[in-house]
């Protein structure tokens, strides 16, 4: 609403010219006649022109005096009453018409802007019959009008009926009192279906924009709440922030506890993260468990940071839960509006995308939004593109490199290394976009593929050279891989005994029971096992007890440094005395040198794999370097 005094009362009468319409009936005797009151010119202007279009007489008024003057002068069927006007405003006019004519008399129809409530309660406590919000939906103001105005008719024939029934016959009087009673019923049950559908209505709009469980705003409210704070920031610069919160363990509550409790926990969080706002503050539950919260008005990013770790604090803290001790945690993402370059789902976007980089970084913390997380976002979602893009266009290839036999000098199988053919970047290792097919769910695909071309490729090859695959945890939780890989077997002609399967500790730290199964399912085909990266984790030794591995890969790591460091030369030592106990054939990967082939000879290690005798080669080239290997000599110095 403009702030500027008004000087010179402003009365303008529309009498349209009649025209078909969906509002009230044009070809009623008498039209009804509405009363438009706003400071602001363009708003009556608009308002007046198409109510004009349904069949309306409007008359405007551009301030409270006014508008009362023509009150006192003339009858209208209804008043649009603005709330924020200069001189007296719109509850002031109110009282004023109040004063003289009630509610069923004149229905007075209150215009505010969303952020008014306060005076719409006021209002319609002071007789006001019903409100609409700006900007007007003009359908929704034109149905309103119509009911209040349908209302008011409606009674004025109900006092014409009883009148009428008044002046009847004596004789008649029986009939008239019936008549009367059927009247009074049937106007108090249209008085209660309106009154219900008014409530239903408004149940209606509360439920659009609110989280039945919590209570506050959700993600549609949010989004209007923000994108008028935005629009303002645009007009009159003043700081703006939005926090992103993401509870952390809130899955494992629901998983352990319930979803019961975790609703309850919830609510719970709800009535803590609004204890802490200011009343300037706006808070949406966006669904799940997370939160969002609009900071308007206070120095940035110091407010910012500080309610972020203030949440963070608050959230934290262990909670009694229907008589469970709950403990959950916060992550915090902040964005910092700058105005003439930001929009609303770019504003929440960039909140989102620090959320998750406080995920990333450890959880129970907050991160600021920097343009390099959207970088980021954008550079993984073409890498996701491409390689499902690839997949189908068969943009992945096999390269395979040699195991060598220490004792026998002969080449006993080739691992088969996943490369991805990029149109633009050449080959990319499977270092850089494994992970990412794992997040993606495109690692089950990968490996499906990956087993099939192997086997394939395998039966090229002379009977004695097995294939070496590895696997990923996920093709076991996710995955038939059982089915797969026999699948692959057959369709190849492969001979289970030609087939390796190297896996890491994680595929027995997850579920170990059912993964051991399947394990235990491969090797009865025929299948040999292998644990890769032997050495690295927590428990590989405890894993030897649990299955009965073929092989056991001793990981780079260790071999790199085998000739400089002691440590490392102890461990690959125990790893072969473990392989020789549990008749478990050892094999070091990374062998550069013929000084730590030697050495790996020395101290046991049955087979070798890496640069020293080849890197991994094309499917092409697997015939040529097995030919060249045989005519080599490998020599294994004597001990």
């Amino acid at each position: 609403m403009t702030t500027s005094n008004a000087t010179t009362p402003l009365v303008i009468v529309l009498r349209p010219e009649p025209a078909k319409s969906n509002g009230v009936d044009v070809r009623a005797s008498v039209r009804p006649r509405l009363l438009i009151v706003d400071d602001i010119a363009d708003n009556r202007t608009i308002l007046t022109r198409r109510f004009e279009r349904h069949g309306f007489d409007v008359v405007e008024a551009d301030n409270g005096l006014t508008a009362i003057e023509l009150i006192d002068r003339e009858p209208f069927d209804l008043v649009l009453l603005d709330v924020m006007m200069p001189g007296i405003d719109g509850i002031e006019t109110l009282k004023r018409i109040r004063s003289r004519k009630s509610a069923s008399a004149l229905p007075i129809i209150m215009v505010t802007a969303k952020s008014e409530s306060d005076n719409i309660v006021e209002a319609l406590e002071l007789g006001a019959n019903d409100y609409v919000t700006k900007p007007v939906d003009f359908a929704v103001a034109l149905a309103r009008v119509n009911t209040q105005i349908g209302r008011k008719r409606a009674e004025q024939q109900v006092l014409l009926a009883n009148q009428e029934l008044r002046d009847a016959n004596e004789d008649l009087e029986r009939r008239v009192e019936e008549r009367t009673r059927r009247l009074v019923d049937a106007n108090q049950r249209l008085k209660v279906e309106i009154a219900d559908r008014e409530e239903s209505q408004a149940r209606s709009q509360y439920l659009a924009y609110h989280d039945s469980l919590t209570g506050l705003g959700n993600r549609l409210l949010f989004k209007e709440q923000l994108e008028e704070a935005l629009n303002e920031v645009s007009v009159t610069p003043h700081p703006l922030a939005v926090l992103f919160l993401d509870l952390d363990g809130f899955k494992a509550v629901n998983d352990t506890l319930g979803h019961s409790i975790g609703d309850l926990l919830l609510k719970s969080v709800a009535s803590k993260l609004r204890d802490v706002l200011q009343p300037t503050d706006r808070i949406a539950r966006l669904g799940g468990d997370e939160f969002a919260i609009l900071q308007i008005s206070a120095a940035q990013p110091a407010s910012s940071i500080a309610l972020a770790e203030k949440i963070i604090e608050i959230i934290g803290q262990s909670c009694r839960v229907d008589g469970h001790d709950v403990t959950v945690g916060a992550s915090v993402g902040i964005a910092i509006a700058h105005p003439g370059n930001i929009n609303t789902e770019t504003f929440l976007k960039s909140a989102d995308l620090a959320m998750y980089r406080a995920k990333s970084e450890g959880r129970g913390t907050h991160r600021m939004f920097d343009p390099e997380m959207d970088a980021i976002v954008q550079a993984r979602r073409i890498l996701e593109r491409d390689m499902r893009t690839s997949l189908a266009q068969d943009g992945f290839k096999l390269f395979y490199q040699p195991l060598v036999n220490l004792q026998t000098k002969k080449v006993t199988a080739f691992e088969a290394l996943m490369r991805w053919d990029h149109p633009e970047r050449g080959i990319v290792l499977p270092s850089e976009f494994i992970p990412v097919a794992e997040e993606m769910g495109l690692i089950v695909q990968l490996g499906q593929w990956a087993l099939r071309h192997a086997c394939a490729e395998a039966m090229k090859w002379p009977d004695q050279i097995s294939v070496s695959v590895n696997l990923s945890p996920l093709q076991f939780s996710k995955g038939n891989l059982v089915s797969t890989v026999v699948s692959a077997l057959a369709s190849s002609g492969l001979p289970a005994s030609r087939l390796e399967l190297e896996i890491t500790e994680s595929v027995l730290l997850e579920k170990s029971e059912r993964n051991i199964a399947s394990l235990n399912q491969l090797r009865d085909l025929g299948v040999r096992i292998s644990m890769d990266d032997f050495g690295t984790g927590y428990s590989s030794i405890g894993y030897l007890r649990s299955f009965p591995f073929d092989k056991i890969k001793i990981d780079q790591s260790f071999v790199r440094d085998l000739l400089v460091d002691q440590g490392s030369l102890a461990i690959v030592r125990a790893i072969t005395g473990l392989g020789v106990s549990f008749g478990i054939t050892t094999t070091a990967e990374g062998v550069e040198t013929e000084e730590q082939m030697r050495c790996l000879n020395l101290e046991g290690c049955i087979e070798v794999q890496g640069y020293l005798y080849s890197e991994p080669v094309a499917a092409h080239e697997v015939a040529k370097l097995i030919e060249s290997l045989v005519d080599r000599q490998l020599r294994v110095p004597a001990l």
